[in-house]
């Protein structure tokens, strides 16, 4: 947060002066008046350059993680509920954060407002910050007056994607190091390990069989063209974000996701159960049903799953029921799709999404505490294999060397 000098006379007169972090000078001026005193100038103090900081701005590399969002959401929640205007509560809120895309948006969005702007136009000048979702519950909150409520709504739901997104990162760490230590091992072995023994098996001019052939060719070629091996591992991996980032690349490897073998069951589920809550807010804050969908669809995170939304739109605008829309899409067990009709035909739609999505976060808690056990038997079999031919390629000669030596 930028420094600020000030001049400015306290309450019985007398001169003073200081610096002071704030926002902008408009903010600074407030914190001032708040402690009595009258400011006569404010000028921003000169920063040093931060090289690395100015290379992240440059790029795009700032990134606002779910637990800021969070914290932000909930302090603005607390605040407005306190009766405190939504400038002072932006204002205040820049003093204690330290991620420099959020300050660079709320900044901007503190200006909008004292422009006149709403918060949720204002909010939506920043989509890397605030999703559509979001928005769209922030201008919810604004037409109906109930800011505070919408806030306190949008904290639960970021803390329930948190703890999901938290539980499948820890269920899948020690499958991932297990993995990365197997890939370590491998390029030791070949870089290394198995060099020496090539030697020493050629300097005894054996007859080696086919499994130590193959171990020894594998090592040569890393050894002769690792600088080609990684820099095709290197173009590998860029072309691979680059087909990701294009539409067709996006839903291909997010239909892969969500159909992939243990981990893709849970990640749709995990998916499933955001939209249903999503779908449960923003239908309970008042949005128009086909106005959530629309934005939900665009809000989920995964373009597979977006475009069965976007069908389930497509069939409401057409007039169609929303069971009818869900059941097509094929994206639902006969379980909530009972839900679904239960909740439509009653008329408390909200509630059976809000119990729906209950249901899939209760079925990704039990997922993800028996994912290790199903992952850790493919585990030992790679490990088991890669002992194997470590042992039928380097260690049966060298029995046969050892027995030759004893005869």
């Amino acid at each position: 947060m930028p420094q600020f000098e000030f001049k400015g006379r306290s309450g019985n007169g007398q001169l003073v002066d200081g610096e002071i972090e704030g926002a902008n000078s408009n903010a600074v001026a407030g914190l001032l008046m708040d402690r009595g005193v009258t400011p006569i100038s404010i000028v921003e103090k000169n920063q040093q350059i931060d090289i690395l900081e100015v290379f992240r701005d440059r790029f795009n590399l700032h990134q606002v993680s779910i637990e800021e969002m969070l914290m932000f959401t909930r302090q603005m929640g607390a605040l407005i509920k306190a009766g405190i205007p939504i400038t002072r509560a932006i204002a205040g809120i820049l003093e204690s954060i330290e991620n420099p895309l959020l300050i660079k948006s709320l900044r901007d969005i503190l200006e909008q407002l004292e422009s006149g702007r709403n918060l949720s136009v204002s909010c939506a000048r920043h989509p890397r910050v605030f999703s559509n979702l979001y928005i769209s519950m922030i201008q919810v909150g604004e037409n109906t007056g109930r800011l505070e409520e919408t806030f306190a709504l949008m904290a639960d739901y970021i803390d329930r994607n948190r703890r999901i997104t938290q539980n499948i990162k820890t269920a899948m760490r020690y499958p991932t190091t297990v993995i990365i230590a197997i890939a370590i091992a491998m390029v030791i072995l070949n870089l290394f390990v198995i060099p020496k023994f090539a030697s020493f098996f050629e300097a005894n001019e054996l007859e080696l069989p086919w499994q130590t052939l193959l171990l020894l060719n594998m090592s040569g070629f890393f050894v002769e063209y690792w600088v080609f091996v990684g820099m095709a591992l290197l173009a590998l991996v860029l072309g691979f974000r680059h087909y990701v980032n294009t539409p067709n690349g996006k839903y291909r490897w997010h239909k892969f996701i969500v159909n992939a073998p243990l981990i893709g069951e849970i990640l749709n589920r995990a998916l499933m159960a955001r939209f249903a809550r999503s779908f449960a807010m923003a239908y309970g804050a008042g949005v128009p049903i086909v106005q959530a969908m629309g934005v939900i669809s665009r809000s989920i995170g995964n373009e597979y799953i977006s475009s069965h939304v976007n069908s389930m739109r497509e069939g409401i605008e057409r007039g169609e029921a929303l069971t009818r829309t869900a059941h097509r899409t094929g994206m639902f067990t006969p379980v909530v799709m009972q839900m679904f009709s239960v909740g439509e035909e009653a008329g408390n739609l909200d509630e059976m999404m809000t119990f729906i999505a209950d249901f899939y976060e209760e079925e990704v808690d039990y997922d993800v505490k028996t994912l290790s056990d199903k992952i850790e038997p493919l585990i030992y079999v790679a490990i088991g294999a890669m002992v194997l031919v470590l042992a039928l390629g380097i260690f049966v000669p060298m029995w046969d060397i050892a027995q030759l030596a004893g005869r």
